[in-house]
């Protein structure tokens, strides 16, 4: 009897080995292949010396240039320029749009250094990373129909910041649970610093004119600008006294126009101060 009893708790406990052994690697084969469905770790975009969602994901990286649409707005309009310190909205859109996504993007400079901060949207993206800020899908924003469209804010950084690129990774995925047959795409995004520097380079005093269009009953001031410039206006009357202010805004590259109108400003001679970026400029005008 103690024969036969022997080989059976060996049987039986190699069994429990067995189990046991089975059961750590099912839980180490779900350590290494994480569901990110509330967004990636930090320095998942393709960015020089990053790695990107092919890290998680298997299969190989693809072409994003088409398929990741991301646009800088400022306000309503989209530009491919930023002013240094300014805040803009980030748009990211994918596409295909397909029915379960995700992404991470970043923005750095020449150098590889974070270019100015992100401030996620609450339940639409996340912001994590360190010295480098990371855009993120959330958990409740990785469907076509939970976010057809990924939104969050940037602050540009200071002046001499130069070009900044926004390097966005994709998720196209296939819903089912695992890593596998998920298409990762990447791409780059280049912005251009605008420059609020040297304006000496127009001579604004010979683009700048002022005349009074009776038809109209206005008082049309028309510039020319190289270069995006913060603008403000102010009309004084010959003693001194203001009689019309505009507070600065952003002028166009080319012809501006700016009009002024006549419950403003009486008959007499006046002076007309165009500020380019806080650089005075004048011209006088007469009206009838």
């Amino acid at each position: 009897m103690k024969k036969v009893l022997l080989p059976l708790l060996f049987l039986t406990s190699s069994l429990a080995i067995f189990a046991f052994r089975n059961f750590n690697l099912t839980s180490e084969r779900f350590v290494l292949a994480p569901h990110n469905s509330g967004g990636a770790d930090a320095g998942k975009t393709g960015a020089p010396g990053e790695a990107n969602c092919t890290a998680c994901h298997s299969g190989s990286a693809q072409s994003g240039a088409n398929e990741n649409i991301l646009t800088l707005l400022d306000g309503a309009n989209p530009v491919t320029e930023y002013v240094p310190g300014q805040q803009y909205t980030v748009t990211l859109a994918m596409t295909s749009n397909p029915t379960k996504k995700g992404f991470q993007a970043t923005a750095l400079t020449s150098a590889n250094t974070m270019a100015g901060t992100f401030t996620g949207q609450t339940g639409n993206t996340n912001i994590n990373g360190t010295t480098k800020k990371y855009a993120n899908h959330t958990i409740t924003s990785n469907t076509s129909l939970t976010a057809p469209v990924w939104t969050w804010t940037w602050t540009a950084p200071s002046a001499g910041a130069g070009n900044v690129t926004f390097y966005v990774a994709s998720n196209k995925s296939n819903n089912n649970s695992a890593n596998s047959g998920d298409m990762i795409y990447l791409s780059q995004h280049v912005l251009t610093e605008a420059s609020t520097s040297s304006v000496s380079e127009v001579t604004f005093n010979n683009n700048l004119s002022a005349s009074w269009n009776q038809s109209t009953n206005q008082l049309n001031i028309s510039f020319e600008l190289n270069k995006t410039a913060l603008i403000g206006v102010n009309i004084v009357d010959l003693s001194g006294k203001s009689v019309y202010h505009k507070a600065a805004s952003k002028g166009n590259i080319g012809g501006n126009t700016l009009q002024v109108s006549s419950s403003s400003l009486s008959s007499g001679l006046y002076i007309v101060n165009l500020f380019i970026d806080n650089k005075p400029f004048s011209k006088k005008v007469l009206l009838p």
